[in-house]
């Protein structure tokens, strides 16, 4: 199997957003970043992959297999958290677990014990009494525990202060290397540059990038210092600050830029300045 997730110019129109050719994929054993502004189409896309939204075309395939005759067999093997979802907020988590065993044919009662001490979980707390940080432990418990092999997360890190975030990133390093595939969508943009191998980034519907996350980062430069009109037209974006401006440029331009205003951009440096590209020209 040479990957766990296959999407194909997935197309959705709304009367005031298009969804248009989305194709990427997510290897196994890999974490993929989901990334883009609000209304960018990442939870359309998310949604047509939980079929919680029917698309207009496209393809997907999960382990190889089409949804539309594997269904059952797939939903076994994926598995979602989207960060805090409450399902019964009065309920204790053993009591909602033993629930959630009963839709799964490969639910493995030692995993679940398992997932209870790793995430230092008491079965006999009730959800609502539980952190924002608990609750996304708790939502990937469940998952873990009938062993799902892809876990698609939507804004898992969203709430939660540094050190929680920092502990789920690692917790993320250590499924990934036991060969679980994690794709999950965040506005956090330093997350992913500790913990992804690859991004998908959309913008208006479209994918601007999808492959390896330092490939992406590596292929452009920033620039701050003076600028001439030529060189602001060949920037990808321009952003102020109260330092003046700073310029993105693809790594094939920098000839046209002083070496000594150059240097290397962040992530999120790079998306903010392409969300401003054309703005200033």
């Amino acid at each position: 199997m040479s990957e766990v997730l296959t999407v194909r110019g997935l197309c959705k129109t709304y009367p005031a957003f298009r969804l248009e050719d989305v194709s990427f994929s997510v290897a196994p054993g890999s974490i993929t970043g989901f990334i883009g502004r609000n209304g960018a189409g990442k939870t359309t896309t998310l949604k047509s992959l939980l079929n919680l939204v029917h698309p207009d075309a496209g393809e997907l395939r999960f382990f190889g297999l089409d949804p539309a005759e594997r269904e059952y067999e797939i939903r076994q093997r994926v598995g979602y958290a989207g960060g805090t979802n409450l399902y019964y907020p009065k309920k204790k988590l053993g009591e909602i677990a033993a629930v959630t065993a009963g839709f799964y044919r490969s639910w493995d009662a030692a995993a679940w014990r398992d997932c209870l001490t790793r995430f230092a979980l008491d079965p006999d707390k009730r959800l609502e009494a539980l952190s924002e940080g608990m609750k996304v432990k708790f939502n990937l418990a469940l998952a873990l525990s009938h062993r799902a092999e892809l876990l698609i997360l939507d804004e898992p890190t969203s709430g939660l202060d540094p050190v929680s975030r920092d502990e789920l990133l690692e917790l993320f390093l250590d499924l990934a290397r036991e060969g679980v595939s994690l794709l999950f969508s965040t506005h956090i943009i330093s997350d992913l540059e500790k913990c992804a191998d690859s991004i998908v980034y959309i913008q208006n519907g479209k994918i601007l990038f999808s492959g390896a996350l330092d490939a992406f980062a590596e292929s452009y430069l920033l620039y701050e210092g003076p600028v001439t009109d030529s060189q602001r037209a060949a920037a990808r974006g321009v952003c102020r600050s109260r330092k003046g401006e700073s310029l993105l440029l693809r790594r094939a331009d920098a000839g046209l830029f002083p070496a000594g205003g150059l240097r290397a951009p962040g992530l999120e440096e790079i998306m903010t300045h392409l969300e401003r590209e054309g703005d200033e020209k």
